[in-house]
């Protein structure tokens, strides 16, 4: 992409896509694969850990009336390796062989992060549902395009934050919603954790079998380091989102819930960077991120959500490594997608519980993707929720990396008197083209 192309691809991403940040997706029954007995067929794009979980759900829904008709990965050897396990499934290394295949209803994404708009904005506008793995952007800017692409197509997209499709959450929630703790100002959210150190590489050649210009995809090209490879992309700014971006999205998403903002902030403080690790991982170790919505959309409803990542500590708060705390007027609430809930009414402890553990549940969310395929119910976690939730995500990693806070308008989706960090809402393409860069 040239730099005028780039240039006109951010601007009219931030002016012509603004208007979408308010608005209730379109569905309509014609674009939705109509009945609940019909058969949809689904492709998997992305073979590893995440992407074989996804296959293995879909497959369990077999009696469901779902069909798993394609697993796809530039690996030759992981794809191989699922299509073993998984009888019925065409292995191919190029996603648009799927996009082209009118008979595929939906498409599941558990690309790096970097593929995942790219790909998803693909799907959608060949016809596809999309169920599309978290973070569902690798910046501010794609998220807009894969609202629009919502919009504009029709189709489904459900995010992969699984807790809006846990009951547990659900009841939780809802306690919020009614009152237990008064109104709810103040959501503090950590994903406390001991990661490993990725150590230190030279560039070479990537492995035998495995494609890596199709990997690398619409990002910039760089040469292939093994410690930019699988899973440990998710610390490089070229194909990831940092750890705030790949387990912290969580809880900022079920924090955002509970905290019932459906807006962007205005305000955004961060702090953080490499305090323990000696490696070539470039996103930070540590951050605390506050976001401030300054009213969201009423007198008198200014919120605050907090965010705390600590990647070398193993003293987790309750003893779990994901969690969040609301803040009330009359009280508190800590749940964690690790199934543990604690209540307290003003200063007592109370032993009031939702009706069911608030525990993430993958299957449950592919359960509402094909609900919400088959017009049986609204998509518990669509693209215009994942937006909202990846922005902060997009926010607190350019806070850490710039080292400075900012102001952020929502009306122009655009960060207030700061040119270097409105760059990093986007993102640079290849120079030379790919099929893959998203287009507005």
């Amino acid at each position: 992409m040239s730099d005028t192309n780039r240039r006109t691809f951010i601007k009219e991403g931030s002016l012509g896509l603004a208007r979408i940040a308010g608005s209730t997706l379109l569905t309509t029954t014609a674009t939705r694969a109509a009945g609940a007995n019909q058969r949809i067929r689904v492709a998997v794009i992305g073979c590893g850990g995440q992407g074989t979980g996804h296959a293995n759900g879909w497959g369990m829904l077999k009696d469901a009336g779902i069909e798993l008709a394609y697993v796809c990965d530039p690996d030759e050897k992981r794809v191989a390796a699922a299509a073993q396990k998984l009888p019925g499934a065409k292995p191919v290394t190029d996603m648009r062989t799927i996009f082209d295949d009118k008979s595929i209803d939906a498409v599941s994404i558990a690309t790096p992060d970097h593929w995942h708009a790219p790909a998803a904005l693909l799907a959608l506008d060949a016809g596809k549902h999309v169920y599309v793995e978290k973070p569902c952007s690798h910046n501010f800017r794609e998220g807009e395009l894969l609202v629009a692409a919502a919009e504009r197509t029709g189709k489904v997209v459900q995010h992969g934050t699984q807790m809006r499709s846990s009951d547990g959450f659900t009841d939780a929630i809802q306690m919020l919603r009614d009152g237990i703790i008064g109104d709810v100002l103040v959501a503090k959210a950590w994903n406390v954790q001991r990661r490993g150190d990725i150590g230190r590489s030279q560039p070479t050649n990537p492995p035998a079998g495995f494609d890596y210009d199709t990997w690398v995809g619409p990002a910039v090209m760089t040469p292939f380091r093994p410690n930019c490879h699988h899973y440990s992309w998710h610390w490089w700014y070229n194909f990831g989102t940092g750890d705030v971006g790949n387990d912290g999205v969580h809880e900022i998403d079920y924090a955002r819930w509970g905290l019932g903002v459906d807006s962007q902030p205005t305000g955004i403080a961060v702090v953080g960077g490499k305090y323990f690790f000696d490696d070539d991982q470039q996103f930070p170790d540590t951050v605390t991120a506050t976001f401030d919505f300054a009213n969201n959309g009423k007198a008198g409803g200014r919120k605050q959500l907090i965010f705390e990542m600590r990647l070398w500590s193993q003293n987790h708060p309750y003893n779990v490594d994901g969690g969040t705390e609301f803040y009330g007027t009359k009280g508190m609430m800590m749940i964690s997608r690790r199934g543990k809930f604690q209540l307290w009414e003003g200063k007592e402890k109370s032993d009031k519980l939702p009706a069911k553990s608030p525990e993430m549940n993958f299957h449950a969310n592919q359960r509402a993707f094909i609900a919400a395929v088959r017009n049986e119910a609204a998509a518990t976690a669509d693209a215009k929720v994942a937006h909202l939730s990846a922005s902060l995500v997009h926010f607190a990693n350019i806070g850490a990396r710039l080292g400075r806070s900012f102001r952020f308008d929502p009306i122009t989706n655009q960060i207030v008197g700061d040119d270097e960090a409105n760059k990093l809402l986007a993102r640079e393409y290849r120079l030379e083209g790919h099929w893959g860069v998203p287009k507005v």
